[in-house]
């Protein structure tokens, strides 16, 4: 695979900084984290004609507001009007402190509300941190104050309880997360089923029933592997696809934030990651993480030039974030997700 070629990553920001974080069908814009994973890919020759294909769906930028009282920041979190506000906020800390200390006060703030917007509070907030730390401009800054303002704005918490008996193994523990049946299922988005999971009371014990260890880096490629493969498992149409992809790409967030936070905002984090996960399993899925895998030609290069090509920007996201956990701990489920995304999913 092509090394990572950053060049083009700030121009990209800049052309996307007058856009707010939802497309004009009220999803989440993913243009950040795309044009960061195509660098990532090494792949900066796609980058603009990506985002030209893509402004069409993009929205103004919010403007910001009266002066808020951020002694109360709590008060603040999940309203998703106030993005403007809390960007400006992140960019005055941003100003006076170093990005990993405000990384690390604040992701460990928002650990609790990791499924937020589909974690893709999160998820942003770790693409904006992998490219700074590739090199700290002050556009990549602002990205990140944007990324953590799209966390704190969309903020939700799943619902949470203490669990008795034993801490088991993630995929023992994934095993016995209760399951919303199907006819209790609320149509909508993924937002929309994971604030119902509130109603589902069997749920909550759910995040305090693994062990994860004390090693992160290696509790991220158990996770990673294991969503993959309940991705192959529960992943039948564009809608499933959408879902389960963010269970991997969340786990992947998690392990671009890892280095640059401490272990305890770590292990907060993977908590929460581990949960979120866990949320969409239960809203969405039922079958078990597929077993047996046929073994294919795993280059990854063809399946870069594909996702390249196809364009979806779930597609291009998974794509990197499965080659990537690959390349950390190779498991045949990665490139049989990909191949299956680009098969589930239609070209744009």
């Amino acid at each position: 695979m092509s090394a990572p070629a950053y060049a083009p990553l700030d121009d990209a920001l800049d052309i996307l900084s007058p856009f707010g974080p939802e497309l004009s069908n009220g999803n989440f814009n993913h243009a950040p984290m795309v044009v960061e994973a195509l660098c990532a890919l090494g792949r900066p020759e796609a980058v603009f004609p990506w985002i030209e294909a893509y402004g069409p769906r993009l929205t103004p930028r919010p403007t910001s507001g009266e002066p808020v009282d951020w002694s109360q920041w709590r008060s603040h979190l999940g309203k998703r009007e106030m993005f403007a506000e809390w960007s400006r906020l992140f960019v005055a800390e941003l100003g006076e402190a170093p990005w990993r200390s405000v990384l690390e006060r604040w992701s460990g703030r928002l650990a609790p509300g990791y499924s937020a917007a589909a974690v893709h509070g999160a998820i942003r907030t770790a693409h904006a941190a992998r490219g700074l730390a590739e090199a700290e401009t002050r556009v990549r800054l602002k990205e990140l104050a944007d990324a953590l303002a799209s966390w704190a704005a969309s903020y939700a918490e799943l619902p949470a309880a203490s669990a008795t008996g034993p801490r088991l193994s993630p995929k023992a523990a994934l095993a016995a997360v209760p399951v919303v049946p199907r006819e209790r299922r609320p149509p909508g988005n993924i937002t929309t089923a994971l604030n119902k999971l509130v109603e589902f009371p069997q749920f909550a014990p759910v995040i305090d029933t693994v062990d994860l260890g004390s090693d992160l880096d290696a509790a991220v490629a158990t996770l990673g592997e294991l969503f993959a493969r309940i991705y192959l498992a529960n992943a039948t149409d564009t809608r499933t696809f959408i879902v389960f992809v963010h269970a991997v790409t969340a786990v992947h967030a998690l392990g671009n934030l890892l280095p640059h936070v401490s272990a305890a905002t770590g292990g907060s984090l993977a908590r929460y990651a581990w949960q979120a996960g866990c949320g969409l399993y239960a809203a969405f899925g039922g079958a078990a993480p597929v077993d047996t895998i046929e073994p294919e030609d795993d280059d990854p290069l063809p399946l870069v030039d594909q996702a390249v090509a196809h364009g979806d920007e779930h597609v291009i996201k998974f794509t990197e974030a499965s080659i990537a956990r690959h390349k950390i701990a190779p498991s045949p489920a990665y490139p049989a997700a990909i191949r299956h995304a680009l098969g589930v999913v239609r070209r744009r």
